[in-house]
């Protein structure tokens, strides 16, 4: 999803609630932006009280990012030049030497519904149509519509675990193919993946969980001070959100400018094979299956440092993610309870010599 910042311009699109106006919530504020710089990370899982502002936020952060170049005519919103972002379509087009028309568009933020149907999310081939005319009619589903953006899944554990393997497994290798009746149709489907819910109402399974990239917890403010400047900021911008808008606009101009600055450096940022290592002993000593907790850590410190405008990973940096990454890749009974962080840190300090505070 990288691009350049754009120039405000007068939209008719309904206001929405400001990224930087999020009080709060540094969790999950953090896991969507380096998710956003390094969609690879493989999505965030937002666990919390009802009423928080998830929703709230993820919508305040598909709505900060800068426009992004889309083949006009193609409904997969394919790149103009990146070929691993383009449809077969475009990619055809391009060899027979087409020139494509290019546009911008704001990035897309898909809501899927618990209710949605695997044909609902993953497209639909029309066989009558293919039969008799020859071509491949090809319905679009959400997950084509969320290429390139965001896609949210509210209640993420009252979704049906079989929808939740299609989608992860359409984030984790950035394509969904739709085959029936011996005809196979493949477009590219990379979106961050943002699922939240309220474990009142159920956890997901360990396996799946192990297949989001960071796990973030949210809990209601019990501060005074602070609930009260939540319902303020809340009631400011529902009585004038163009008002309230335009007093954030340079703090929501400066905070784009930081993604975009990341997304250019991600690619040049180095962690050396020390810290790689150490990284490796915790996933080690922690117990930890498979090596996804090893890469995603590594991914996310590169992202990190990359928002913070640096092109070397510092043991901080490492700090600062990695207890999102690992916390719900402890879990090994379904009925044991998310760690909070606090046995990931006490881990992480030993490994690397600090003292704890």
């Amino acid at each position: 999803m990288i691009a350049t910042p754009i120039k405000p311009t007068v939209t008719t699109r309904r206001p929405v609630f400001p990224f930087t106006a999020v009080i709060g919530q540094e969790e999950m504020k953090l896991a969507l932006l380096l998710n956003v710089i390094d969609p690879k990370i493989g999505g965030v899982m937002v666990m919390g009280d009802r009423g928080t502002g998830k929703s709230t936020t993820v919508r305040a952060l598909a709505d900060l990012l800068p426009e992004i170049e889309v083949v006009a005519d193609d409904p997969f919103s394919s790149h103009p030049t990146d070929g691993d972002l383009q449809s077969e379509e475009v990619r055809q087009r391009i060899a027979n030497g087409e020139k494509l028309p290019v546009t911008t568009k704001q990035v897309i933020m898909v809501d899927l519904p618990l209710g949605a149907t695997e044909d609902r999310v993953c497209g639909t081939i029309d066989i009558e149509k293919a039969l008799s005319e020859g071509v491949k009619a090809f319905e679009v589903g959400l997950l084509a519509k969320a290429n390139r953006g965001i896609l949210y899944i509210d209640e993420v554990n009252l979704l049906d675990d079989h929808l939740v393997d299609v989608l992860l497994d359409s984030a984790a290798s950035g394509w969904n193919t739709v085959e029936r009746e011996g005809i196979s149709i493949r477009h590219p489907a990379r979106f961050v993946l943002v699922g939240s819910g309220n474990p009142e109402e159920g956890e997901l399974r360990p396996q799946l969980l192990d297949r989001f990239g960071m796990y973030a917890e949210i809990k209601t403010a019990r501060d005074p001070e602070l609930r009260l400047q939540i319902v303020e900021n809340r009631t400011t911008f529902d009585n004038n959100p163009h008002a309230f808008l335009a007093e954030k606009a340079a703090q929501q101009s400066e905070k784009q400018a930081q993604i975009v600055r990341a997304q250019q450096i991600l690619n040049e940022v180095n962690i050396e094979r020390d810290l790689r290592l150490k990284i490796s002993t915790v996933c080690a000593d922690l117990n930890i299956d498979g090596l996804r907790g090893d890469i995603v850590t590594t991914r996310a410190a590169k992202a990190y440092a990359a928002s913070e405008g640096r092109k070397e990973v510092e043991v901080d940096d490492i700090k600062a993610v990695i207890g999102l990454c690992l916390r719900h890749r402890l879990r090994k009974d379904p009925l044991e309870s998310i760690d909070s962080g606090y046995k990931v840190l006490k881990t992480f300090n030993q490994v690397f010599g600090i003292e704890e505070e």
